[in-house]
């Protein structure tokens, strides 16, 4: 496959990288915690290529990505109290937060019955995302188990010929993958540390 690298400047950008996503092909794009890799949510062929070509295992699962906290409504149900309390605060950035997730929703997204959301802060990245129809299936621009991507350059040494476009958005923000918190747990749990620390969400270390 030829990938085509596209520049986030260019107008045309947006919508030829959601074509690809609509399509059922993946498409690379800066966020602001690292590069991602993404499919149309709702295209189970589609999230099977996508582990396919990160070499990911299937019991990961894959995270979402938001265009707008208004899109959770589309992946996540039973969203407690305090995950509307955390997403109001912190999204757009790099917080993603574990839920139940919408039973329609392809089963090979996730090995359980919940979904890792985030909203990124990126102008270039929810726009694409909105136009892809507010959500879309993501995790970082590199093959399993080596380095993420933290530019176009990167992400295109690592999946080059795997994915159908690449958007090159500039060296993304924060360079370390987003927080983790499991609001499915009483009370929610921290699962990975990043970007905002246990004293940012006001939650236990």
């Amino acid at each position: 496959m030829k990938t085509v690298y596209l520049k986030a400047s260019d107008e045309q950008a947006i919508k030829t990288a959601a074509a690809f996503l609509k399509q059922g092909q993946l498409v690379v794009f800066a966020t602001d915690t690292l590069y991602g890799v993404a499919a149309a949510v709702d295209d189970a062929a589609a999230i099977d290529a996508l582990y396919r070509a990160k070499g990911r295992p299937d019991q990961k699962g894959i995270p979402v990505l938001l265009s707008d906290a208004s899109a959770l409504v589309q992946v996540a149900r039973d969203v407690p109290d305090l995950a509307r309390e955390l997403s109001a605060r912190f999204w757009p950035g790099p917080l993603t937060l574990i839920l139940p997730r919408r039973h329609e929703l392809p089963a090979n997204l996730s090995a359980d019955e919940n979904v890792a959301v985030r909203m990124p802060e990126n102008a270039v990245a929810c726009a694409i995302i909105r136009e892809a129809g507010g959500a879309v299936a993501a995790t970082s621009a590199n093959r399993s188990g080596e380095p993420p991507a933290r530019n176009a350059e990167e992400a295109m040494k690592a999946l080059g010929g795997l994915v159908a476009a690449i958007v090159d958005g500039g060296e993304v923000t924060h360079g370390i993958a987003s927080t983790i918190v499991d609001c499915t747990a009483s009370p929610p749990v921290i699962l990975r540390h990043g970007p905002l620390t246990a004293d940012d969400l006001a939650l236990p270390a």
